[in-house]
């Protein structure tokens, strides 16, 4: 997405498609409670396959790809870490009461490690979703958009004749 200059550069453009007012047509209808309040509009027609045609993509494959890449195993061997953690503090008392410095014993520290792992695959998860999944995955929303608007244009041709 382009940055703006100008007076406007702060404001939503309604063509962004990070722009999700009340995500109209999911189906959760008026949430106001007044009258009228039902069934969400009916979805455009055509609309599912475009979901479907870009699920199907390679560049949605791409995407997911790269996600399941760093989250299967990050999760793997954090869970991992994890369980030896609980392990080792029930089969090897002797081991995790060990002092390191002063009332510091092993267990203090891999229990702290654990807080330190999790801000860092936090960290970790960030950054991969950032440099490598953020970029493909605007321009898959940019290119729904684009299909949803160009089906709609076509519709509301029709609908003129």
């Amino acid at each position: 997405m382009d940055k703006h200059e100008g007076p406007d550069a702060g404001t939503i453009r309604l063509d962004d498609p990070w722009y999700d007012a009340l995500a109209v047509d999911w189906g959760e209808g008026d949430c106001t409670g007044g009258e009228g309040g039902g069934a969400a509009p009916p979805r455009p027609a055509g609309s599912s396959e475009i979901y479907l045609e870009v699920q199907r993509s390679a560049a949605f494959q791409e995407v997911r790809g790269r996600y399941r890449g760093f989250v299967v195993p990050a999760t793997a061997a954090f869970l991992l870490w994890y369980v030896a953690y609980v392990v080792a503090a029930t089969a090897a008392p002797g081991f995790m009461a060990r002092p390191v410095a002063g009332a510091v014993n092993v267990a203090l520290l891999a229990g702290l490690g654990q807080f330190l792992s999790t801000f860092l695959l936090t960290w970790a998860y960030a950054r991969h979703a950032r440099l490598r999944r953020d970029r493909a995955a605007l321009d898959l929303r940019w290119t729904v958009f684009e299909q949803e608007r160009g089906r709609g244009r076509a519709r509301n041709r029709e609908a003129g004749r």
